[in-house]
């Protein structure tokens, strides 16, 4: 793991090139994405078959046929065992508890004349989840993607999840149930994300796609954005620590083990002022990687994108930070309100000692569909209010039309614009 000092005159530049993410658009891969997303466009439910059968080893009649019964989803979440599905429904509550707090109910303003101005507040009629099934499956992202939809009042939410092999992890399919998913298909991939944006004879068209999934799931979203709306275009994971000389080494050690699990590209890294922070957390990841099931992972990300980072103090720490703008940053210090006047850009933020990482991914409540490679710095987390549009309201009194129309018609012929002109002069005499 690399370590850095932000004293040395070349530490910016070493550190721009640990983090930069210019590669991850591969070429091959959209070319690849392109040709499917065409061929799903065009032959449908035939084509989402083919891809089915071809990158999941799973043949199916009928794409149909690939759908899962409501029925099988509450059957999966029954059979869970007890403490599962407890911590399942914990965490669907303070989900859904922190979320309601995002509910946007709109406003209207009426001006003196009577002219009225508002916004009136709409939920988006369907929304496609996708929920990766490859290397890992991820029941929390179910939750984490579905609940803030049902929460803003979405009428359908249709789910795909691929499985491999006709393997499907039970979990999935109990969170499914769980978050109210209406209707469940197990395709994935790139045809997936086709079949969702342009519709087919079996699956009808959503209006947005949310979740996450691999190079070729991120590039096809890429591509159909503007017909749909998506989330984001998520990177790899990354969680950047701020620590003092009173965090625990095994700790910090252990959260930059937590995101760099996920795979070799992960980013995990360590601002601290502190040498003797920076020695005892390096001593902790040898003691303790090896007891790690993941540990080949961690190694490989941790060795490529990994950073133990001394600064001068904790305010320049603060500072590199919204120059990286992570999507996970912990502040593993005494006093957390005295550096968060400091920070701007940031997916989530964990305060103090005990917060750690891991308890926004499942159970805190907050989103955990963040904004990744420097995103932070304009966009925001997964929430209720990515389900939601806002239409703006606009109902002119006779007094607004004659008034406002002699200053609109005016500007209209400043832009060469006369029919503008005319249909706002049109009002000022009725």
């Amino acid at each position: 793991m690399k370590r850095l000092d932000s004293s040395a005159p070349d530490f910016f530049a070493a550190l721009d090139a640990l983090t930069w993410q210019g590669g991850a658009l591969d070429e091959n891969v959209d070319h690849a994405v392109a040709a499917i997303l065409a061929d799903v466009r065009a032959r449908g439910d035939a084509a989402v078959l083919d891809y089915t059968a071809r990158f999941d080893r799973v043949q199916a009649p009928s794409v149909a046929a690939l759908e899962r019964a409501p029925g099988e989803l509450a059957a999966a979440f029954h059979g869970l065992d007890a403490d599962v599905r407890d911590a399942l429904v914990l965490a669907r509550e303070r989900i859904e508890r922190y979320h309601r707090r995002q509910l946007s109910v709109g406003w209207r303003d009426v001006e003196p004349d009577g002219t009225m101005l508002g916004v009136v507040i709409t939920p988006l009629d369907r929304v496609g989840l996708y929920v990766p099934g490859g290397k890992a499956a991820y029941p929390s992202s179910v939750l984490m993607n579905a609940v803030p939809a049902k929460v803003a009042g979405v009428r359908e939410i249709i789910m795909v999840v691929p499985t491999p092999d006709g393997i499907a992890n039970p979990t999935v399919l109990a969170a499914a149930h769980l978050a109210g998913v209406d209707r469940v298909f197990t395709i994935g991939g790139a045809q997936a994300i086709g079949a969702l944006a342009y519709g087919t004879a079996t699956l009808p068209a959503v209006d947005k796609i949310v979740g996450p999934g691999n190079a070729y799931v991120a590039a096809a979203k890429r591509r159909v954005f503007g017909l749909v709306g998506i989330d984001m275009i998520a990177g790899p994971s990354e969680i950047l620590v701020i620590a003092d000389d009173g965090a625990r080494p095994d700790w910090v050690a252990m959260d930059l083990f937590s995101q760099a699990e996920h795979d070799e590209l992960a980013q995990a890294m360590l601002l601290t002022p502190s040498s003797a922070l920076i020695d005892a957390v390096a001593a902790s990841i040898e003691r303790l990687l090896p007891t790690m099931p993941r540990a080949a992972i961690i190694r490989a990300s941790l060795d490529a994108r990994g950073a133990l980072i001394r600064t001068r103090s904790l305010a320049e720490a603060c500072a590199i930070a919204n120059r990286i703008a992570p999507e996970h940053l912990e502040l593993a210090v005494a006093e957390p309100e005295a550096l968060l006047p400091e920070l701007r850009h940031a997916g989530a933020i964990f305060m103090g000692y005990g917060s750690s990482e891991a308890l926004g991914d499942y159970v805190a409540g907050t989103n955990h569909v963040l904004p990744t490679s420097r995103s932070a710095r304009f966009s925001s987390p997964l929430g209720v209010y990515d389900f939601q549009k806002r239409t703006s309201l606009i109902h002119a009194s006779a007094a607004g039309a004659a008034t406002l129309g002699r200053a609109a018609a005016t500007l209209a012929h400043a832009e060469g614009l006369p029919a503008h002109a005319r249909a706002a002069q049109l009002r000022t005499c009725p």
